[in-house]
């Protein structure tokens, strides 16, 4: 259709007055709502945040009379491409996401559509109860958007799918209408609607019987067997389940809850032989597991290569099995579950398998009966998706298959022939996830930006649909239709009910205005204009700073790098973790990991126009990214947001140049020395009011914040080494923060380190020069990346003579000792660096790898009855915030509690900005400012990060302590007589 900008900007004006929410109209943002979970990629015309659901519904009634599209959203993870589309979206996962009403009684539930799984189970908790349809994305998926799709997960064994737990839906029609779905007695006056639909039912019922699987997991087209005559009322509310936002706007739901579970248990069924496990699976539920789990050896492979799985495979994984089934039973009790792991352990024996045995019947069954092994076994299996998309190439798993449904006593078959028709047109392919409903993620290896690779995906469709149908399953088993599937309802179900679905979405939406192009009247599956990667996507040259080689593409992988994001949305989890703190903090699809590498990717392939990765667009995009690196270790296809922001900022430092804040803040190392010097001058700021709003209006440093204050006597030491001359040696990296702010940190760090027997040596750079050393630090979050670089040359040349002999590197301040593990090996490759590298450990790692090996004797006394620590985001990013517990519990009688926190907000100097501060104290408020006003007078506040105790400085009457600190305490108490050895 052609339109004038004038008919457009006034569309953007009628939908900006209708809702206090956001409206979008800009090519960025446009550009984040573009894609899903799936490779389909469609820009909208605009996007609406409403903030309540009168505004949506005036939105969308705007959208009708302007003859718009509308589709509704929700987290935006649908596989299929169903919440894409080109008209305007309706957000309502920000502000439309409230859990209504409890009745705890009935147990039921109303929600608004917006809320999110993981959220709404956590309000619920309090009372017993939940909801269970516990879909692998529940961390970000919308309840709305899984009655969409008609969504299953991993127990639906046990509760059913979505439509199962529906009880009603209340419902927009596109013309306005607000009806009430649910029940409905076709004696009753009901609405013409409904009384039509019923009609359809009674007519087609033969023909529906006759089409429609017979298997638990089929969720194509529309549920018309909802429709037919029965002895129970019908309920018109599963007509909408799974109608992916085509027929009727959804503002309420009813749900059916469940008691939660009380106990579990798991057994992890290892197997020699991918198709004994698919055979093994009919009999296993037999046994009437709530769930049964597959995991292949690809995933079993891609998740040794992850951190956060690796602790996880390796407890619960044997030998190197083929395929796994995780078996999870929930009975009444712990003996009653245990009962039920020996049956299934006597089963796997009845069915021939053994630890002793060739490899294709060699197998048997651990059990996991402890609570944590058994989340972090879920988590894995969750991530199944991500897990799968980690692989470093340009060839990624493909979701297009990845839903049929067979019924189990052909799984093993159909899986065989699936993986022959994968060989035959070159490819290979992964199996995961719900084996007890025959229903497995079945993804091949294909690189969708090459056309031999499209066909070969169409052709791998059909055959396989072609397969689904001879043994009477689903080619639609969970994740729904959207543009992937609907072109294939023909096939499956038969004209007749292609016309009767046609028929249902005429009667609701005549006027194709409601998520037009699934399920009816659907585009090829395969048409490249569609997807993410078009026939025309093109990467230019890309002038790159850091290394990106582990990954294809231009810019010597930067582009693979960015491409790794699938869309899954993991970054979009509000609990747990620390990924991403800026989008919890604001809920904008602009501030969350996948939001910025959407841009990115749009950035670098020219469809944001000229310019756009120096643009101030992407500089807003990138603005409240705090680098707390958390997206590389929490988000599994291994998303490093942090490094990618220091490419944006150095692009755009070498385009436009610093600001005087950028340059303040990078070049502290350098102008260090003279502010010591003028300590008291550089201090005037804090306590004069006038001198603050001074500094705001030049600098843009919010006159909110106090500043680290400068000291005179800063960190020095008049000799290389100090402690006893046969101790172990360590060198004491001295770095620029507490050199210049706390030097007390640094000072108890090398008292503790003397008084545990060790000799520690701080050395003066081997260039002669007066300027301590630095890391980099602040120069990466200024984008001026060959000033980093001179830095880390000069550490690298100073420490590597006591690397190269294996003396360990140990540092106080977190993101300055762990740049040495992380971006100096994305600036050097060296064998020195890597040394220097692998050296570097910060202080209580190197305590606790000292005290496990007998090595650390600190004469230490209790000091307080409690700690309470926060973790520094790098710490938690690099596994090395268990030491700092650890550590803590040397000191006897010391209670050590963790404060569930993720960013404190303050990171670096993000929180010093005025432009950000208001995000940073929202940061800080979600959790570890209260739990710091929480603590009671005799706890002790613990935190690692420079930046963390300054914010909890500046927002609670509490002071934090660096470990060190707390560890010279306990050896200050001490006395010759009373002490606790640390070697245990």
């Amino acid at each position: 259709m052609t339109r004038s900008s004038a008919a457009d900007s006034a569309l953007a004006a009628r939908l900006a007055a209708a809702t206090t929410g956001d409206v979008f109209f800009d090519a960025f943002n446009r550009g984040r709502y573009a894609t899903d979970a799936s490779f389909y990629q469609i820009v909208p015309f605009g996007v609406v945040v409403p903030r309540t659901i009168d505004e949506a519904l005036r939105a969308m009634a705007i959208c009708r009379d302007d003859g718009r599209v509308v589709t509704p959203r929700g987290g935006g993870t649908s596989q299929c491409g169903q919440t894409v589309n080109e008209g305007i979206v309706i957000d309502l996962s920000k502000h439309l996401n409230k859990l209504i009403s409890v009745d705890v009684e009935n147990r039921t539930c109303i929600v608004e559509p917006g809320i999110v799984l993981d959220d709404l189970n956590r309000q619920l908790k309090k009372h017993g109860l939940w909801f269970p349809v516990d879909v692998s994305t529940a961390s970000r998926a919308t309840i709305g958007g899984m009655a969409g799709n008609n969504s299953c997960g991993g127990r639906s064994l046990r509760y059913g799918t979505m439509r199962d737990n529906t009880i009603a839906m209340d419902a927009a029609l596109v013309d306005g209408t607000q009806l009430h779905f649910g029940e409905i007695d076709p004696n009753d006056d009901a609405p013409a609607l409904f009384r039509e639909m019923l009609a359809l039912g009674e007519r087609e019922a033969q023909e529906i019987a006759a089409r429609f699987p017979q298997v638990q997991r089929r969720v194509g087209g529309y549920n018309l067997d909802a429709l037919v005559p029965r002895n129970t009322p019908n309920n018109l509310a599963h007509l909408l389940v799974g109608s992916e936002g085509t027929l009727a706007f959804t503002t309420q739901i009813e749900l059916k809850l469940w008691p939660l579970i009380g106990n579990k248990a798991l057994g992890v069924c290892h197997f020699g032989s991918f198709y004994e496990a698919m055979d093994a699976t009919q009999h296993l539920v037999k046994l009437k597991p709530i769930a049964v789990e597959l995991v292949d050896r690809t995933m079993i492979a891609l998740g040794r290569d992850i951190a956060m799985f690796q602790p996880i495979i390796k407890s619960a994984v044997r030998g190197d099995p083929d395929a796994l089934l995780i078996v999870e039973f929930a009975e009444e009790d712990a003996v009653a579950n245990a009962a039920k792991l020996k049956e299934l352990g006597a089963l796997m024996g009845d069915l021939g398998f053994g630890w002793e045995n060739p490899q294709r019947k060699w197998g048997g069954v651990v059990d996991v009966s402890e609570p944590s092994l058994q989340a972090g076994i879920a988590e894995f299996r969750a991530a199944g998706l991500n897990v799968m998309m980690s692989m470093k190439q340009e060839g990624k798993p493909v979701s297009f298959i990845e839903d049929c449904a067979v019924p189990l006593p052909h799984l093993a078959d159909y899986t065989e022939r699936l993986l022959g028709v994968f060989a035959k047109h070159g490819t290979s392919g992964t199996m995961y996830a719900h084996a007890s409903e025959g229903c497995l993620h079945v993804r091949p290896v294909l690189n969708l930006k090459l056309d031999k690779d499209v066909k070969a995906m169409r052709a791998i469709a059909e055959e396989a649909f072609d397969m689904v149908r001879d043994y009477k399953g689903s080619h639609s088993g969970e994740h729904g239709d959207g543009l992937v599937r609907s072109e294939f309802h023909k096939e499956m179900f038969g004209e007749r009910i292609i016309a009767d679905f046609t028929e249902v979405k005429d009667r609701f939406d005549p006027g194709r205005i409601l998520n037009p192009g699934k399920i009816v009247d659907p585009p090829k599956m395969d048409d490249r204009s569609l997807f993410r990667y078009t026939p025309d996507y093109r990467i230019g040259a890309l002038k790159t700073e850091l290394d990106w080689s582990a990954y294809p593409g231009a810019g010597g992988g930067f582009q693979g790098a960015i491409e790794m994001c699938n869309n899954n949305g993991t970054c979009r989890k509000l609990e747990g973790g620390v990924m991403c703190p800026s989008y919890r903090a604001t809920r904008n699809e602009k501030d969350v990991t996948r939001g910025r590498a959407n841009t990115l990717r749009l950035a670098i392939s020219g469809q944001l126009g000229p310019d756009a990765l120096t643009s101030d667009e992407m500089a807003d995009t990138m603005k409240l990214c705090v680098s707390c690196k958390a997206c590389r270790h929490e988000c599994p296809t291994g998303v490093d947001m942090a490094k990618m922001k220091i490419e944006v900022l150095a692009a755009r430092a070498a385009k436009h140049g610093l600001s005087l804040r950028d340059r303040l803040v990078g070049y502290l190392p350098r102008y260090a020395p003279l502010a010591a010097k003028l300590a008291p001058l550089m201090n005037l700021r804090n306590d004069h009011p006038v001198l603050r709003h001074l500094v705001e209006r030049v600098t843009g440093i919010s006159a909110k914040r106090s500043l680290p204050a400068w000291r005179s006597d800063v960190f020095q030491h008049d000799t290389d080494v100090v402690g006893p001359i046969d101790g172990h040696e360590a060198v004491l990296f001295a770095d620029t923060f507490n050199r210049a702010y706390e030097r007390e940190n640094l000072d108890d760090a090398l008292r503790v380190l003397v008084a545990g027997g060790y000799r520690v040596h701080l050395p003066k750079p081997v260039d002669g020069s007066s300027r301590a050393l630095c890391c980099g630090r602040t120069f990466f979050s200024a984008g001026l990346v060959d000033q980093a670089r001179a830095e880390l040359d000069r550490l690298v040349a100073t420490y590597a003579p006591f690397a190269a002999r294996g003396v360990p590197i140990v540092g106080l301040e977190p993101s300055c000792l762990l740049t040495l593990r992380d971006e100096l090996l994305s600036l050097r490759s060296d064998d020195i660096a890597k040394s220097i590298s692998a050296h570097a450990m910060l202080f209580e790692e190197f305590l606790v790898r000292e005290a496990e090996a007998g090595r650390l004797q600190l004469p230490l006394k209790p000091i307080a009855p409690k700690a309470m620590v926060h973790g520094h985001c790098h710490q938690k990013s690099f596994g090395a915030f268990k030491p700092v517990e650890k550590a803590l519990r040397l000191i006897p009688d010391l209670a050590v509690e963790t404060i569930e926190s993720s960013c404190c907000g303050m990171a670096g100097a993000f929180g010093y900005g005025a432009d950000t501060y208001q995000t940073s104290i929202q940061m800080a408020e979600a959790s570890l400012l209260p739990a710091v006003r929480k603590a009671d007078a005799a706890t002790l506040i613990v935190a690692d990060g420079t930046s963390c105790r300054h914010q909890i400085a500046d927002g609670t009457p509490r002071e934090a302590l660096h470990v060190a600190r707390v560890l010279a305490m306990s050896l200050d108490n001490a006395t010759p007589t009373t002490h606790s050895s640390a070697s245990h």
